[in-house]
């Protein structure tokens, strides 16, 4: 029994859906057949069901990471999963086969990691080492390729993100860390970051750190930004560690979820002693690292679609077993037997909002890594297309996949009633872990604004005509089809609204009223993710029809037939599946979909009262 990912509805997503296996026809990705995914998520859903889920629980009551001394114990379990999934070659699935790695196809990458995303605990470890260990990939020189990355890549050393100071979060550019050049062309490190996540553990032998730093007499701002490789252990030319480099964590923070997550405040340089290499070009920091937070960003989507996942499927075991209540139909029956609680109407719209959030979300981050390998292994116009297209979509996925999969957890905790609440169950734990999510990696509000202040605009707006071009070729798909029609219509006028606010906000900034979309950039988003979730099961729902059509003609079943093809899903998965694709994408287009003219209503009221009231307005009584 699947209990982290409906691998049924992944296969359907990567092969039936996005055709992935596409990808193997080109010269990139040749290696690779679906035998080949399928023999390497099968191995992953094993790994994980076993080893992943089984520590979940078990680390967050134990209270996860220690501090003490100057040092950062991580729970013992962790060591063992490492080991594990090191050794089966989980952590370089994506890494090019140039720095050793596989070479996967970015999207089957994700469908592994969707396995293990919702235990962030631990993923923490060895994601934000391979994220950094790409960064010198990419921008390194060959001498620190040779010295960091490939024992990075290893999952020997680890690496961390260093950008976050007390008085510089979302504004980056009023970090304090400074660089100061040395004579032999390296730089003296001096400063403190916070929320460092895996910046001090015993599971590796040593730590790099990309820390952002301004050097001195450097502008102000973002602009003036580098970034510099700094290892807690020097590293000796021949690849040894040398003497310690006056890195130092002051403590670690405690959290609401995560625990098993050492979350560090560093500090660097207090003793004088901390040396620090310049990773790529001096000013180039900020731009740097974004393709290392770009990363992390769709991570953070789809941990929204993997927690999601896993409490969907927890809720679902759970409403199917719960005995509680008469069916609805025989209450006025005393005799009649209680019933398990799925069969209620009320569990029965939660499940079904889960379960459309959680698949909807899927098909989309999916789309999103899609869009990355179509991009790899294209050329031309098509590059730039789907490079685009991905762009647009990664602050959708991340803001989108988090609110959205937090909502999903709160419903699966409702589920379960009281026992949701409590902690026999991992359902709270679910919506605990989750929260950080909208949090790191740029807020969800953060993400809104990058939406409708740089993805909204790139390439003079033909971004955003693309992804609405994409749209607009599902519903030509089926707009004829007489069993789809209706639902392709009603998706259609959500994309020309959609599009109309995309203009509309285009006018709003050449009129001067650029408050306009600042102030609305989260509903606006959610307007995106709303229509983004109903074309995927407008695609779906065509693919599983025609899936549907074949099977009853296989069995003699006329379409027509509405009492056979009611039963046959209880003797049937497959009928089972496909009608469940075509059940929740009703759903969703008539129940969930209407939100966005909310949204679009809203935003054109030009309601501007979050700004105009007073600081002191929001609350008056004594001392506030």
């Amino acid at each position: 029994m699947d209990r982290i990912v409906d691998s049924r509805d992944q296969k359907f997503v990567l092969y039936e859906m996005l055709n992935v296996t596409e990808l193997c026809k080109t010269d990139m990705f040749s290696d690779f057949d679906q035998e080949m995914f399928d023999m390497t998520l099968d191995l992953t859903r094993e790994i994980c069901e076993e080893h992943i889920l089984g520590c979940y629980q078990e680390v967050d009551k134990e209270g996860g990471a220690k501090f003490e001394n100057g040092k950062v114990t991580i729970p013992k379990q962790y060591h063992e999963v490492h080991k594990i999934m090191n050794e089966a070659g989980l952590f370089t699935m994506g890494v090019s086969k140039e720095a050793g790695g596989q070479g996967f196809p970015y999207t089957i990458c994700l469908a592994s990691y969707e396995y293990y995303s919702f235990h962030m605990g631990f993923m923490l470890y060895p994601e934000a080492t391979t994220g950094a260990a790409h960064l010198i990939e990419v921008f390194g020189t060959e001498r620190q390729k040779r010295l960091y990355m490939d024992k990075m890549y290893a999952q020997k050393w680890g690496g961390t993100m260093c950008l976050t100071e007390p008085d510089a979060g979302s504004d980056v550019g009023n970090l304090k860390t400074k660089a100061v050049r040395q004579p032999d062309g390296t730089y003296k490190i001096y400063g403190n970051k916070i929320f460092i996540t895996s910046g001090e553990n015993d599971l590796f032998e040593n730590m790099v750190h990309p820390v952002l730093a301004r050097i001195e007499g450097d502008p102000a701002g973002t602009k003036g930004i580098s970034i510099f490789l700094v290892p807690k252990y020097r590293v000796n030319e021949d690849g040894s560690l040398g003497e310690f480099n006056d890195v130092h964590c002051t403590g670690i923070e405690h959290k609401m979820g995560l625990k098993g997550s050492a979350t560090c405040s560093m500090s660097f340089g207090d003793n004088g002693n901390c040396i620090g290499e310049l990773l790529g070009e001096e000013r180039k920091g900020m731009a740097i690292m974004f393709q290392m937070m770009n990363e992390a960003r769709l991570g953070m989507g789809l941990q929204g679609v993997s927690t999601s996942s896993v409490s969907y499927l927890h809720a679902l075991a759970y409403c199917k077993e719960r005995i509680q209540g008469k069916n609805i139909k025989d209450m006025m029956n005393p005799d009649a037997p209680n019933v398990p609680i799925i069969q209620h109407p009320d569990v029965r719209r939660m499940l079904m909002w889960m379960k459309t959030h959680t698949e909807g979300l899927r098909a989309l981050v999916y789309l999103c890594a899609f869009c990355l390998d179509k991009a790899h292994a294209s050329s031309g116009e098509e590059v730039d297309k789907w490079k685009g297209i991905m762009e647009f979509l990664i602050p959708v996925c991340k803001a989108y996949g988090t609110d959205m999969g937090f909502r999903v957890t709160e419903l699966g905790i409702q589920c379960f009633g009281g026992y949701g609440y409590c902690n026999d169950y991992p359902m709270n734990q679910f919506m605990r872990d989750l929260k950080i999510a909208s949090l790191y990696e740029g807020t969800n509000g953060i993400q809104a604004l990058d939406l409708v202040g740089r993805k909204l605009g790139m390439q003079k707006g033909a971004v955003f005509m693309n992804y609405l071009s994409e749209m607009n070729k599902t519903y030509e798909t089926y707009k004829n089809d007489p069993r789809l029609a209706d639902m392709a219509k009603i998706v259609k006028e959500y994309i020309d609204l959609l599009a109309g606010m995309g203009m509309y906000f285009a006018s709003c900034t050449k009129e001067g009223k650029f408050m306009i979309p600042i102030a609305n950039a989260v509903p606006f988003l959610h307007l995106v993710g709303n229509v983004s979730l109903a074309w995927m099961h407008m695609w779906m729902a065509g693919i599983a029809q025609s899936k549907l059509e074949e099977i009853y003609k296989a069995k003699g079943i006329s379409a027509d037939d509405k009492k056979a093809i009611r039963e046959l899903p209880a003797e049937d998965k497959e009928v089972a599946f496909y009608q469940g694709k075509v059940y929740g994408a009703e759903y969703y287009i008539n129940n969930v979909l209407p939100m966005a003219k909310s949204y679009a209503e809203a935003i054109r009221k030009e309601d501007m009262s979050i700004m105009k009231i007073h600081d002191a307005s929001f609350a008056c009584g004594e001392n506030l």
